[in-house]
């Protein structure tokens, strides 16, 4: 495992989840942390029980103007950012293509597609200036396994999962490494944002099994960013082990 201490990690969507986990993580290796997302309060909090420098800003990745100032005028000691967890993400809706809210489709595309990519674009350049760096992007394992519903989620996730394969094709040869994590169900509050604020229907999506936790993702993506320099981890698909795959869905008259 190799020591996190020197290091910078920026998370994005920090303020709950995975990404908070992430940062809880990746600080107790001894990483420093840019902590950004849209609830300030949340990440305050958070930054004010990491036991490593951090440093908060409130951050809507959707707004590329927004992306481009404030990752370029972070404060010295933060402005090397050596690690990016690109978390920020969401899925609204279940209902079927025919039926799904346009507004909830653009909403996935501009925060789990554009949000992505202007975060990685600002921080790219200097950690291949640098000769350093790791960019961990968080897919699903929708990206491979459609479902019900699942359309425009789906496919953005899939967009996360080849953008990051052609990262690592331009970026053989130096020592910025790129990761996938695909995640299958894992308790957060994905489901009460998909749903709305529907708790009670939320909860219902792991009755009766066991999901994976933010923390059991967390420590994946710690796994990854420890390895030595020259290991770099492609895809790493997880799933609790009470989740399988689906059967091909035939409606029969």
């Amino acid at each position: 495992m190799e020591p996190l201490n020197g290091r910078t990690a920026l998370v994005t969507g920090a303020s709950a989840g995975i990404g908070e986990a992430c940062a809880i993580a990746l600080s107790r290796a001894g990483a420093s942390l840019v902590l950004t997302g849209r609830r300030r309060d949340r990440l305050e909090a958070l930054a004010a029980k990491l036991g490593t420098p951090s440093h908060v800003i409130e951050l809507d990745v959707r707004s590329r103007p927004e992306v481009e100032a404030k990752l370029s005028s972070l404060p010295a000691p933060f402005a090397e950012v050596d690690i990016l967890v690109n978390n920020a993400g969401l899925g609204l809706g279940l209902e079927p293509a025919h039926a799904a809210s346009l507004d909830d489709w653009e909403t996935m595309v501009d925060t789990n597609c554009k949000g992505l990519l202007y975060v990685t674009r600002a921080l790219l350049p200097g950690m291949v200036q640098r000769n350093r760096g790791h960019v961990v992007n968080l897919g699903s394992i929708a990206a491979t396994y459609p479902y019900p519903g699942g359309n425009v989620y789906g496919a953005t996730k899939a967009f996360v999962h080849q953008f990051t394969e052609n990262l690592k094709a331009d970026l053989a040869g130096t020592r910025v490494r790129v990761t996938c994590v695909e995640p299958g169900m894992v308790q957060t509050d994905f489901s009460t944002v998909r749903f709305k604020g529907d708790a009670e229907r939320a909860s219902k999506v792991y009755e009766g099994m066991e999901p994976l936790v933010a923390a059991d993702i967390a420590d994946i993506v710690l796994f990854c960013v420890t390895r030595p320099p020259h290991v770099n981890l492609n895809v790493v698909e997880v799933m609790p082990a009470d989740q399988g795959f689906g059967p091909f869905n035939v409606k029969r008259r």
